[in-house]
């Protein structure tokens, strides 16, 4: 059973209220890049370090815990749950301009108002830092400025660090670090 190397060699940190990019064509590896620093996937070998915890070296439940109250995630399908609205849910629909769609289901919802639901639902902890995997890639030029609005503000006024997958040029130049990978390495940090 031969293992394939998606990442090779890969190193980089991200520092406080930091925001970075991540480019490159379809399967160069952007999206594990993602899944393994919120540790949804194990690495087979390396180190994942937040702050000074090993994630690459902890078990389901203690990633879990932290990725639950300090690693916000959304991803380019917006993974909506059924699930009763909360007291907390109502104050964060507000701060994204949707309290009018609380007692909605998801497909009631537009494509941009899912999306802004996910940011929503990721930011509910205040995590320290938001990976999003083309979070603007199903979406309309409209949508994708008010998503990128949403991003950006959250990061702002909470002082987090964003890592974003994006195809989009006009996105990724919005973040203050551009990564690039190419064959599962980077081939450009800047």
């Amino acid at each position: 059973n031969k293992s394939i190397n998606i990442l090779k060699n890969i190193s980089f940190d991200v520092d406080y209220k930091e925001t970075i990019s991540v480019v490159g064509e379809s399967g160069s590896g952007k999206t594990s890049l993602i899944m393994l620093i919120g540790g949804l996937e194990k690495v087979s070998s390396g180190n994942i370090f937040f702050r000074d915890s090993e994630l690459s070296k902890m078990n389901e439940d203690e990633i879990s815990e932290i990725r639950r109250k300090n690693i916000g995630i959304v991803f380019q399908s917006f993974y909506l749950i059924l699930n009763y609205p909360t007291v907390k849910a109502k104050e964060i629909l507000d701060r994204f301009g949707l309290s009018n769609r609380f007692n909605n289901f998801p497909s009631q919802l537009s494509g941009g108002e899912q999306q802004r639901v996910a940011i929503a639902r990721s930011v509910a902890m205040k995590p320290e830092i938001i990976l999003a995997d083309e979070p603007t890639g199903n979406l309309d030029s409209e949508n994708t400025h008010k998503i990128s609005n949403l991003l950006f503000n959250y990061i702002e006024d909470e002082n987090a660090s964003l890592i974003m997958v994006t195809h989009d040029n006009n996105l990724a130049n919005l973040t203050k670090r551009k990564i690039t990978i190419k064959d599962g390495v980077i081939s450009e940090n800047k």
